[in-house]
This record gives C-alpha cells, structure tokens and sequence, in this order.
C-alpha cells in the first residue's frame, strides 16, 4: 500500500490504477476456522456478509468482532433468533451500534451510524406477503450498498390487476432494477419483465407444496422465462438478489454522474 501511495505522489501512476491495485489485497486469518475478506468493500463494493448458519456464537462473535476493526460494519443473515438476541447484546456491549432485522433474520453491526448513498435505485416486488422475508434480505442488502429502495408487496398472479399498479410505481420512480421474488409456481417475474425495459432479478421462494413444492416448481418456471431481460438466482437467495441489483444500480449511478 506504501509503494502505491508513493507511486501515486511521485506522478509515476494515475488514481485510476492506484485504486485498482489496493482493490487486490486483504484477506485475514481468524484461528483455524475463518479467512475474512477484509478488503471485499474497497475491491467489490460489497460489505462484509456473514452467513450465520452453521456457526456456534462463540466462532460468529469472533467473526464479527475482527472484521468490524478492519471493515467498520457487518451484516449478519440467517440468524435464529436466540442468536439474534445474544450477538446483539453483546455488540451492543462493545459500544457498537446495532440493527437488527426479525423479519429477515440479519442484523447489521457498525462502529458509526449512517451508510453512504450512492444515488442507485433498486425495486423490490413480492408475489404474497409469504415472500416478505427473502424479499426484505434482499432490500437490506441493496440499502446497506448505498441504493434507495421502493417495495411493494403482494401483488401476485392471483390478482394480476395489482401487477400494473406495482410496476407503475417503478417506473416513476426510476430504479435501475428490479427485484420479483416469488413462491409457488414463480409467474411474476416473467410477467414483470414482460412489461418493462429494466433488468429483472427473479427469486424463487421456498413457498408451495406438493409436487414442485419447496421452491422448485418457482426456479424452474422463472428458469423457462420467455420474455427476455429476467436474470434468476437461487431459491430463497435475497442475499444474492440485493447485492446484484445494487452493483447494477450502483454502476448505473456512477455513470451517470450521481455522486
């Protein structure tokens, strides 16, 4: 980073490139059972996320308490909620400022309150209110990467009237991208995309049962879309939802100017 920064002062590089190479480096051993990609903002865009499943409290603390030395803030997704209100004590007894998010199961720890905004816009659509979860991961995500988001919730296929009302709204509103997550047999992103020249972002949810149930039936549908311009991740991915559409907004942003 020394030999960078003196590059850049003797006029021998541009900021351009000074940038891209500190954009390379950081990666932070904990013990024997963790490597935080500590640099993963400055590179990516894209905060410190860590997936609490499958983590005991002490190992998640940990985690969470090394990279907020380096990283300032933390999101922390698929936390039950004893976990939840456990880690969050303790954070809070740090001095640390802490949100936390039931509905989505995340918490997001910082040193300092406030997070910067980018200018990017990200629209966020739900089939049924089922769908809400998934569908506030995905807004935290997109949030905490700096964008605005508008929500509008239930408004599946079951009453496709309410379809109208909801892309009237993103429209006016202008956002770079939309977010449709859908359970069952996953038809409002395609109907979404077949209405907008905006990029799409489809997320199957686990809603449904029987045959194709669990998400299935969702994936595959919105994976068959015919109208084009829909892109599909994961079922039950908001994680992976928000932070697409954030860097899509985010660029979007940035070459327009928005500062």
């Amino acid at each position: 980073m020394e030999e960078v920064l003196r590059k850049l002062a003797r006029g021998e590089i541009s900021v351009e490139e000074a940038i891209r190479t500190l954009k390379l480096f950081a990666i932070e051993k904990i013990g024997e059972f963790a490597r935080i990609d500590v640099g993963r903002e400055l590179r990516r865009g894209i905060p410190e996320i860590i997936l609490a499943e499958g983590k005991s409290l002490e190992e998640l603390s940990e985690i969470v308490f090394r990279s907020i030395e380096t990283a300032g803030r933390v999101i922390v997704s698929r936390l039950d909620g004893e976990i939840m209100d456990k880690l969050a004590k303790k954070a809070r007894r740090r001095g640390l400022n802490v949100e936390e998010y039931r509905k989505a199961r995340m918490l997001v720890v910082r040193k300092t309150l406030g997070r910067r905004e980018t200018g990017g816009r990200v629209g966020v659509i739900t089939a049924g209110t089922a769908d809400i979860p998934v569908a506030e991961e995905a807004s935290i995500i997109a949030e905490e990467m700096g964008c605005k988001v508008y929500k509008v919730y239930d408004v599946g296929v079951a009453g496709l009237h309410r379809v109208f009302d909801a892309v009237k709204t993103m429209v006016e509103a202008d956002v770079d991208v939309i977010i449709v997550a859908a359970g069952r047999e996953g038809a409002l992103p395609s109907i979404v995309a077949s209405l907008v020249d905006i990029p799409v972002i489809g997320v199957p949810t686990s809603q449904g049962y029987g045959f194709g149930g669990s998400g299935v039936a969702a994936l595959q549908s919105m994976l068959q879309s015919c109208p084009l311009g829909l892109t599909v991740v994961n079922i039950d991915a908001g994680v992976a939802a928000g932070t697409v559409a954030a860097l899509i907004a985010n660029r979007a942003a940035y070459r327009a100017g928005v500062k």
